[in-house]
C-alpha cells in the first residue's frame, strides 16, 4: 500500500494519524518467502517537524509461516511491530545516495507501507525458529520427521576426525 503525504510535507509541525494496512501477502528474504497469514490494519502517526524530518511511528502485529529450523515443519511465528522512523526531509547533496534504505520506503511525496512494513519484519524476525522445544529434527539419513515416527537407520554417526581411532580399535576387536 502507498499513501500520499502531500499535504502533510507541505504544511509546516503538521501531525496527522492515518489507518493503513499492508498489501503484503507473502515476506521476501535473501532466506526465502514466507506467507503472512495474519494482519491488521493498524494507526501510523505521521509529524512533520519543522520541515527538516518526518517522523513516522505505529505499531502492528503480523503472523509468518516459518519452516522449523529442525524438521521444517510450518510454525505459525506472530511478530510484533514497532515502526519508529525518522526520515530527513532536507538532504545535503552528499546524503542524497548514501542511504539507500530510506530510498526504499519514500518516493518522493509517497510513503510505502509495504517496504516499511517489509524492513521492520526483516529487523524482528526469530533468528531461530522451532515448532517445539523438544523438537527431534529429521533422520540425516532417510529423512524423516523424528517428532512423528521412529527410523530404524543407525542412530551413531562417527565423526570424521576419529577415522584412524577407529581403525585402530577395530583391529585389535576380539572376535
Amino acid at each position: 500500500m502507498k499513501t500520499d503525504i502531500t499535504d502533510l510535507l507541505s504544511i509546516e509541525n503538521l501531525t496527522e494519524e492515518r489507518q493503513v494496512q499492508t498489501d503484503l501477502e507473502v515476506f521476501q528474504s535473501k532466506s526465502g518467502e514466507f506467507p503472512i497469514t495474519k494482519k491488521a490494519p493498524f494507526m501510523l502517526h505521521l509529524e512533520n517537524q519543522e520541515n527538516k524530518q518526518l517522523f513516522i511511528s505505529g505499531e502492528t502485529d503480523v503472523t509468518l509461516k516459518i519452516p522449523c529450523d529442525r524438521c521444517l515443519k510450518e510454525v505459525a511465528v506472530d511478530i510484533h511491530l514497532v515502526i519508529d522512523r525518522v526520515y530527513p526531509l532536507q538532504k545535503a547533496e552528499s546524503e542524497k545516495d548514501g542511504n539507500a534504505e530510506d530510498a526504499d520506503y519514500m518516493a518522493g511525496a509517497v510513503l510505502d507501507i509495504d517496504n516499511l512494513v517489509c524492513q521492520e519484519i526483516l529487523i524482528n524476525r526469530p533468528v531461530k525458529v522451532l515448532c517445539s522445544e523438544s523438537c527431534k529434527g529429521i533422520c540425516r539419513k532417510c529423512g524423516v520427521n523424528l517428532n512423528d515416527e521412529t527410523c530404524s537407520c543407525g542412530r551413531t554417526e562417527p565423526d570424521p576426525r576419529m577415522a584412524a581411532i577407529w581403525d585402530v580399535f577395530h583391529q585389535f576387536k576380539e572376535v
